[in-house]
C-alpha cells in the first residue's frame, strides 16, 4: 500500500506541480470535483479584470472593435483547437452546451434528407437526450430517435441512420469510447458523427482530425476551468464549412451583420454557426483559463491523471475492501478522468465527506464520483481523501438523518 511520504515524494517529482499554484483553491480542502465545475484560475481573474475596468469601463462600445471582441468566438476557438487536435478556423466558441448541440443535430439532419434516425446512447446526460429529441421533432420530417445501451449501438447501424449523437466519456462511470474506431464504424453506412466531448477537453487526448469527426461540442468549465455557466465550444469540420446550415441563424452569424440586410446571408466558415452576441466577460474568463494550456501538454495531464486515479483505486481497495463496486474501467484506453464508486448511501457519503473537506459529487441512483484534474491535484490529496473516506464510514457520518433529503445540486 502506498503512504503518505511515498505521496509526498511523487508530488515533489511531478512536472506539472507549478500548475496547482496558478487557481484558487481552500486551505485544507481536497478539490475532487472539477469534472463538474473547475475552480477559478488567477489568469482567468486578470482577464476578467481588464475586460471589465479598462475595455468596458474605459474603452465602451469601442472596445467591440479596439478590444477584438467581436472575433473572440473564433480567435479562443482557435485556442481550443489544439486540445481536441482540430486545425484553426473549425472551432467556435458561442452558447451553451445544449443550444451548441441542437445547432449540429440540425444542421447534420439536412445534411442526410433522406435518412431518418438519429442512434444515441441511453445512458447520454439527460439535457443531450432531451435536446435530440426535440430537434427530431423539428426537422421536417419523420425522425426516429434510437437511444440504446452502448453495446447494441454498433449493431443498430444502418443504411437508415441520418446521425449518430454520443458522448464521448459517460458523466456517470467515466468510460471512454474509442472516438477514431466508432467514427469510422459511424462513416461506414453513411451516417454522420456528432460527439459531446463535455468531460473529455482538457482530460485526455483528442485528434478529431485524425479520427475524422464531423462535428463536435463541449462545455468548458469543467477540465477548462471558465467557470459556472461559461459558454460552450462547437467543431465543425472544414469540409462541412459552407455546406452544413445553422438552423438557429441570427444577426451575428450574418456575412455583414452591420449592413442590417433583410435576408440572411450566412458568414463563412464557422462563424455561419454564431447567432446572437456573446457573453464578453464569459469569453474573457475562457481567454484567461486557457492560459495554463500555453506551458503544459496534454500528453502530462494524461500520465498523471491516470496515475492519480490508479492511485485512487489502490487506496481504496486496500482501505475499504469489498465496500464499493468500482465502475469505472480499470483499462486506460477507456478511462478518462474520473472514478466512480457506487454504493447504496453514496449521496451521504458525498456529503459526510463535504464536511470533512473532501469534495466529490453524486450522481443518482447510487455513484459517488470523484474527478483527478491534474493541474491542481496532487497525489497527497488522493492519500488524504481516501484516508477521509474511510474515517467517514467507520464512524457512519454519512448515515446521518441530514443526508435523507437531498440538496438541489448533489
Amino acid at each position: 500500500m502506498t503512504d503518505r511520504d511515498a505521496c509526498l515524494r511523487l508530488d515533489a517529482d511531478d512536472p506539472l506541480s507549478f500548475a496547482r499554484a496558478e487557481f484558487t483553491l481552500n486551505d485544507g480542502e481536497v478539490y475532487l470535483d472539477g469534472n463538474s465545475l473547475g475552480p477559478r484560475s488567477r489568469a482567468s481573474a486578470r482577464r476578467i479584470d481588464q475586460v471589465v475596468n479598462d475595455e468596458w469601463a474605459r474603452g465602451l462600445v469601442r472596445s467591440w472593435n479596439d478590444a477584438g471582441w467581436m472575433s473572440m468566438p473564433t480567435a479562443i476557438g482557435d485556442r481550443i483547437a489544439p486540445l481536441i487536435g482540430a486545425r484553426p478556423g473549425e472551432v467556435l466558441v458561442a452558447d451553451t452546451l445544449t443550444f451548441a448541440l441542437a445547432k449540429l443535430i440540425g444542421g447534420a439532419l439536412e445534411l442526410r434528407p433522406d435518412r431518418h434516425v438519429i442512434v444515441t446512447d441511453v445512458a447520454n446526460f439527460h439535457s443531450d437526450l432531451y435536446i435530440v429529441e426535440a430537434m427530431a421533432a423539428r426537422a421536417g420530417r419523420r425522425v426516429t430517435v434510437r437511444a440504446l445501451d452502448r453495446h447494441e449501438i454498433v449493431g443498430a447501424l444502418d443504411d437508415d441512420v441520418a446521425l449518430v449523437m454520443l458522448t464521448h466519456v459517460d458523466f456517470r462511470t467515466g468510460e471512454a469510447w474509442d472516438l477514431a474506431e466508432m467514427t469510422e464504424r459511424v462513416h461506414d453506412v453513411g451516417a454522420l458523427a456528432l460527439w459531446d466531448f463535455a468531460h473529455s477537453v482538457g482530460a485526455l487526448p483528442l485528434d478529431v482530425t485524425g479520427a475524422h469527426v464531423d462535428f463536435a461540442a463541449g462545455c468548458t468549465y469543467k477540465y477548462l476551468n471558465a467557470g459556472p455557466g461559461a459558454p460552450a465550444f462547437m467543431y465543425i469540420r472544414d469540409e462541412w464549412q459552407g455546406v452544413v446550415a445553422n438552423p438557429l441563424p441570427g444577426w451575428l452569424g450574418h456575412a455583414r451583420p452591420f449592413d442590417f440586410e433583410r435576408e440572411y446571408v450566412a458568414a463563412s466558415g464557422v462563424r455561419a454557426f454564431l447567432t446572437s452576441s456573446p457573453s464578453v466577460i464569459a469569453l474573457a474568463s475562457l481567454d484567461g483559463a486557457l492560459d495554463i494550456w500555453d506551458r503544459v501538454t496534454i500528453d502530462q495531464v494524461r500520465s498523471k491523471s491516470l496515475a492519480l486515479s490508479d492511485l485512487f483505486v489502490e487506496l481504496v481497495e486496500s482501505t475499504l475492501p469489498g465496500v464499493f463496486e468500482i465502475v469505472t474501467p480499470r483499462d486506460h484506453a477507456r478511462r478518462a478522468s474520473q472514478i466512480a464508486l457506487r454504493h447504496r448511501d453514496s449521496y451521504g457519503i458525498i456529503q459526510a465527506l463535504a464536511a470533512v473537506g473532501v469534495v466529490g459529487d453524486f450522481r443518482a441512483p447510487d455513484i459517488a464520483r470523484f474527478g483527478f484534474a491534474p493541474l491542481y491535484v496532487r497525489y497527497v490529496d488522493v492519500y488524504d481523501a481516501v484516508d477521509r473516506l474511510a474515517a467517514v464510514l467507520l464512524d457512519g457520518a454519512h448515515l446521518d438523518q441530514r443526508y435523507e433529503t437531498r440538496r438541489a445540486v448533489t
